[in-house]
Order: C-alpha cells, then sequence, then structure tokens
C-alpha cells in the first residue's frame, strides 16, 4: 500500500509499505522509528493510505489517525520475520545518507556477530503504527470515466455512506 505523511514543514510524503494486518482497530505497517515515515507520524499522527489493484480497476482510499501499536504486537510480529530481516533492522540507520559503499555491509557483519547463537530482540526504534480510518472511499473505474465511488465516513460509533460524482 502506499502511504502518506506530513513533514514537518507540511511537504506531504508517500510511499510503499507492507500491510502487515488489519482488523476493527485499523491498518497496521512496520517501520524504524527514526526514519523520516517514522518522525513524520509521531510528529504529525495522521496519516492517508491507497491500495490500488490495476487488473481489476480498483482503488481503496483510506485516511485516519495513527496510534503505535503495543510493544507485544510489535515483538510478536518481530520474531516472524527472517533473521536476515530482524538483523537489517538494526543495520539499517533508515533515511540517514550511507557514509559510504561498504557502510550497511559493515553494520550487518557487526549485528550478525553480536547476535550470534542467540535470538535477535526487536530494537526499540523499530515498531509499528496503527491507522485507524476516519474515512474510506472505494473507486471503479469506468470505461467512460464515470467512474463509481462510494465514501465511508466514521460517524461515532457507525459510519455515514455517500456516493460521489467522479
Amino acid at each position: 500500500m502506499s502511504v502518506g505523511t506530513i513533514e514537518k514543514g507540511g511537504q506531504p510524503s508517500v510511499r510503499i509499505v507492507l500491510l502487515k494486518a488489519f482488523d476493527e482497530r485499523g491498518f497496521v505497517f512496520y517501520t524504524n522509528y527514526e526514519g523520516r515515515k517514522g518522525r513524520e507520524l509521531l510528529a504529525h499522527p495522521k496519516a492517508a493510505l491507497c491500495f490500488y489493484w490495476p487488473p481489476i480497476h480498483i482503488q481503496v482510499r483510506i485516511e485516519g489517525e495513527v496510534s503505535q501499536v503495543s510493544d507485544e504486537e510489535a515483538d510478536t510480529y518481530f520474531a516472524t520475520r527472517d533473521r536476515g530481516s530482524q538483523i537489517g533492522a538494526w543495520a539499517s540507520r533508515q533515511s540517514r545518507p550511507l557514509e559510504s559503499p561498504t557502510a550497511l555491509d559493515e553494520r550487518v557483519a557487526r549485528y550478525e556477530r553480536e547476535f550470534a547463537g542467540r535470538d535477535v530482540p526487536r530494537p526499540k526504534f523499530w515498531s509499528g503504527f496503527r491507522v485507524s480510518p476516519e474515512r474510506i472511499e472505494f473507486w471503479k473505474a469506468r470505461r467512460n470515466r464515470l467512474h463509481e465511488r462510494h465514501l465511508y465516513t466514521r460517524d461515532g460509533d457507525g459510519w455515514r455512506t455517500e456516493t460521489l460524482y467522479p
């Protein structure tokens, strides 16, 4: 999915992330809290998500409040990642300039040595965010460009539904 955030000066920023879970509370993805995306979400806890499936011409857009997942949720998910991804979470200084062509490989080797023969713990700077939807829009393309649009807006404990012009 694409996730959009807002930086300190109000500039929007969009990138692709992996949706890891969803339930009645919202949509969850994981990241390094010290990277650009993490810093932006911690400073401005709102996000926009977009899913697009070209073969079937459907898009779903979600906007909502962002919260951090619990340490227990993050630990449980981190434990399911392959060891290389766990080491990578420690080694990557996400969004910062790479000091040299070999710097990342050196950091990976450092953490492989540090965690040799034992489980890799989740770094405290790596966890998840949950986007709790306030708006969800379903869009279906039509050949005549008169696309179908259905908007669901949070209304107390329920949802208000509207059909929108294309």
